[in-house]
């Protein structure tokens, strides 16, 4: 079992492995004036488990859990991702995607970017980093809601 911290009284446990990746998370959502914080206190943990499908036809590196009432309760990475860091930073961010940036949906089946369902190949992501991460969020719904309410806020004066 890895290291687990607990940020504040909310108790959010957070896995030590993957602390420093929601760190460097948070750091770009600030870039884009993202909030996260309240977010943040709504889940029970961010963890490395040992629970998601693994198996020769295809296995599950992360998803979100959800309670009965089918809210977030948790971001669950498989441990197998840890195999290899680059492989861990572009699983987790996708999964903290779909979480803070509101990305309910894949964008593509396999084609290169950190929101498709599959990637068949993570090092040409991070290869690429900065601008896979630049993508992900200016095309987050999150963001685009956020420039739609400013821009008609902008129309309106």
């Amino acid at each position: 079992m890895g290291s687990f911290i607990s940020v504040s009284a909310q108790n959010v446990s957070i896995d030590g492995r993957l602390q420093p990746l929601l760190n460097e998370f948070f750091e770009i959502c600030k870039t884009y004036n993202i909030d996260y914080y309240d977010k943040l206190f709504q889940l029970e943990s961010i963890d490395v488990v040992n629970t998601l499908t693994v198996s020769e036809d295809g296995s599950t590196l992360g998803m979100l859990r959800r309670n009965e009432q089918g809210k977030v309760v948790a971001i669950d990475i498989n441990w197998m991702a840890q195999l290899d860091p680059e492989i861990l930073k572009v699983v987790a961010f996708h999964e903290f995607a779909h979480y803070f940036l509101e990305y309910s949906r894949h964008v593509c089946d396999d084609c290169g970017r950190i929101m498709s369902v599959v990637n068949s190949s993570y090092f040409e992501i991070v290869r690429d980093w900065d601008n896979r991460v630049k993508t992900l969020f200016e095309n987050a719904p999150v963001y685009l809601n956020k420039q739609q309410i400013a821009k008609i806020g902008s129309t309106q004066l």
